[in-house]
């Protein structure tokens, strides 16, 4: 589906007027200088109070050896938590118009977001979701709020659309209710359904008219998430590593965790930044598969800060479990980022098997690093950021190349 919809020059562009509540009309498309709001990024760190809550907790189910009952809470929680910022985004994308109401309509979101941050613990320890789901109900009857104010000032298709995604978000909190009422074994399946339900409301709501939002405006807000969830990785091994020195002063096994987590996140950061991806995000087609894949991206890069918290904890004697089971909590949330950067976008700046085989053939090998015993994240990170100097070399001498034929061109 191609995007047709376009804006009236009078909403093309922020409203001129600075009164308390206006309009709430749909921005433009083509709109210059759109860069991320400061509400938008102090609703970013607010958010990733509840992606360390759930890092946090994933810790300790896995270095109590309840690793599949963890990793299933975690990636019920943290769809919660993207699931709200990600449609939030969108929506601030095509409709901001940061006026009062807008201003406090997205603080209430924030609100509903420590509501969630603060029951994950009872989630996890005692499988009591009621604060979670409170709190996720609070960000999503905010956003329905956000609709009905752009379907008031709209009409036609575009109001079709909003009405539709005030429906759809309505409906599915009801479904949602089912992980409160319902016993413990059908609460998979609630989830499950619910998150399907979900993930069809946008495809639904947009099906006949596109919203208007921002290709340069999406992809810094993407960026930026992922830089604030690197730097909690950063934050959670750099206290991790501290505690553990200080209790066990355990040098000769911290650091190769320390530098090989510090490889990783940062060849993390690198991988993800090296493209353009504004650029691919020209309809609602190309733009669902990649919002959507984030989410591994955005789960991926946080159980990373996790995974290294978990092998601090093997190493001074506090986890459990064995020395493959917490290099395993490393290298496979490593693998996975490297795999979906690779997919939603890297691969599209590829040219020839051996660019577009870098990603993959990383990817396997840190993999195989599981095996390494102690060593397994300090190779993780090697393998990493081997996969950077790799491409960088690969871009280089196909530019120079890409020159040489040039002005042997403009010789001839």
């Amino acid at each position: 589906m191609t995007s047709r919809s376009t804006p009236s020059p009078a909403s093309s562009s922020a409203p001129a007027s600075r009164r308390p509540v206006r309009r709430l009309t749909a921005r433009g498309r083509e709109e210059p200088h759109r860069v991320a709001t400061p509400l938008e990024l102090f609703f970013d760190l607010c958010f990733v109070v509840a992606v360390a809550q759930a890092g946090r907790q994933l810790v300790h189910a896995v270095a109590e050896a309840h690793a599949a009952e963890g990793i299933l809470n975690y990636a019920l929680v943290f769809f919660a938590i993207w699931w709200a910022w990600m449609n939030f985004t969108w929506f601030a994308s095509a409709y901001d118009n940061d006026d009062v109401l807008y201003r406090v309509v997205t603080l209430v979101q924030i609100g509903g977001v420590l509501v969630l941050a603060a029951g994950i613990p009872q989630a996890f320890e005692e499988n009591d979701f009621l604060f979670v789901f409170l709190g996720y109900v609070v960000m999503r009857l905010a956003m329905a709020v956000q609709w009905l104010r752009a379907a008031r000032a709209t009409e036609g298709a575009e109001r079709t659309t909003a009405l539709r995604y005030v429906g759809g978000v309505l409906l599915c909190q009801i479904g949602w209710l089912g992980l409160v009422l319902f016993p413990g074994p059908a609460r998979l399946w609630v989830y499950l359904v619910m998150v399907v339900a979900e993930l069809c409301v946008p495809l639904y709501a947009e099906k006949n008219r596109p919203t208007t939002w921002h290709p340069h405006h999406i992809a810094e807000r993407y960026g930026l998430f992922t830089i604030i969830v690197l730097g909690e990785t950063i934050a959670a091994a750099t206290v991790a590593v501290k505690s553990g020195a200080d209790e066990n002063a355990a040098w000769g096994d911290l650091l190769p965790i320390a530098a090989g987590g510090l490889l990783i996140v940062f060849s993390a950061w690198w991988i993800y930044f090296v493209v353009p991806i504004h650029g691919r995000l020209r309809s609602n087609r190309e733009s669902f598969v990649w919002g959507y894949g984030h989410y591994l991206i955005f789960s991926s890069a946080a159980a990373i800060g996790a995974g290294l918290e978990v092998t601090v904890e093997q190493v001074v004697g506090k986890a459990h479990i064995s020395t493959l089971s917490a290099s395993a909590a490393v290298t496979l949330p490593t693998a996975l980022f490297l795999l979906t950067v690779w997919a939603l976008h890297a691969r599209h700046f590829k040219v020839g098997i051996a660019d577009q085989l870098v990603l993959p053939t990383a990817a396997l090998l840190v993999i195989c690093c599981t095996f390494l015993g102690h060593w397994a994240v300090l190779a993780a990170g090697v393998v990493s950021a081997l996969a950077v100097v790799t491409g960088v070399t690969l871009t280089a001498r196909r530019t120079a190349q890409e020159h040489e034929a040039r002005a042997s061109g403009a010789a001839v």
